[in-house]
């Protein structure tokens, strides 16, 4: 039996209403919105890595700052240790926002260009009380140590860093609190790809070391296999398959997981794929399809799915999928084999 999830996603929807146009209001009609976030399920256990994965616009970051309470959601709730974040009273509203820390996609926005690294991460340690004034400089030292930067970089500016390591006093800045929970949000996907590998095997020694829970959020598919658990996929708004990391990749059980994992690049020229990731456009998230979401774009479709929209069902150890099709991907004799 595992044990209760440190983060639970309870049926979490999220909405971003439009402005009126005129015709709305000749018509009298509400406003027209976005559907980010469809009835949301979703557990992050404690020490592992859980990837989120899905095509741009799928709501994967919004997901990451409803988390982080950056958001809040429209229905549904977000436990942390059990207790319903949107209802926290100021002094554990405090402390949330302490053991939960988000980093950010774009590192030079995130840091106030007219801050010195010092002060960045004194900031942080005074906010939170976490060290006496007087132990501050050697916290910023241990911690400039820990993402691998040089002591003497807590007197240089963000603009007098490349991307990279940037990203890493971003890094620093979530330790400085001593979080529980890393909420990384795009991480590398703006930096080259050597940079990328120094950066993702910094987080995994950080996990190791500082007993992390980790939520990576990414659209390189090869990234989340090497660092995550875990992996949830998304759809216009709801995730449509969970599992081990390795059993999903060898036997995705929903058509979307399929053909992402299809259209994937692959490092090998001789094994590069022309696939799209799904056939057709996404749907227009302003009006979602009636029943399954990926109803106007799987080759498998039929009655039920157009009429129904299916829920999360378990398809092996720890493994589910929201497919009215309960056989797609099941592992034949032969894949298990070779597993």
């Amino acid at each position: 039996m595992r044990d209760m999830p440190l983060i639970s996603v309870e049926g979490v929807s999220k909405r971003f209403r439009l402005p009126r146009t005129a015709s709305d209001i000749l018509t009298g009609r509400p406003p027209a919105a976005v559907h980010a976030l469809n009835n949301v399920d979703l557990e992050v256990h404690r020490g592992e890595t859980l990837g989120i994965v899905g095509e741009s616009g799928c709501g994967k970051s919004t997901l990451a700052r409803c988390l982080v309470r950056l958001l809040e959601p429209d229905e549904g709730l977000v436990r942390f240790d059990g207790k319903d974040i949107g209802l926290l009273p100021q002094a554990e509203r405090r402390a949330f926002n302490r053991r939960v820390q988000m980093i950010f996609q774009d590192p030079y926005s995130s840091l106030n260009p007219r801050m010195s690294v010092r002060q960045v991460l004194s900031e942080a340690l005074s906010v939170h009380a976490m060290r006496p004034k007087a132990d501050i400089p050697a916290r910023i030292t241990e911690l400039l140590g820990l993402v691998r930067l040089p002591a003497d970089a807590a007197n240089r500016y963000p603009h007098e860093f490349s991307g990279g390591q940037r990203q890493r006093i971003g890094i620093a800045r979530a330790l400085a609190v001593e979080p529980e929970v890393l909420v990384a949000d795009e991480l590398v996907s703006a930096l080259d790809v050597s940079v990328q590998a120094q950066v993702i095997n910094l987080l995994l020694d950080l996990q190791e070391r500082l007993k992390l829970t980790v939520v990576f959020v990414a659209h390189d598919l090869r990234l989340v296999r090497h660092i995550s658990h875990r992996v949830a996929v998304m759809y216009l708004g709801k995730v449509v398959e969970t599992g081990p990391t390795e059993a999903l990749f060898a036997t995705p059980r929903h058509p979307y997981s399929k053909a992402l994992l299809d259209a994937a690049p692959e490092l090998d020229p001789a094994r590069q794929t022309r696939v799209a990731a799904a056939r057709g456009e996404l749907p227009n998230p302003l009006d979602l399809p009636t029943g399954c979401l990926f109803n106007t774009r799987c080759p498998f479709a039929f009655e039920r799915c157009f009429a129904e929209r299916p829920n999360l069902s378990n398809r092996g150890p720890a493994h589910f999928a929201a497919c009215h099709l309960t056989d797609f991907g099941k592992p034949t004799p032969a894949t298990i084999a070779a597993q």
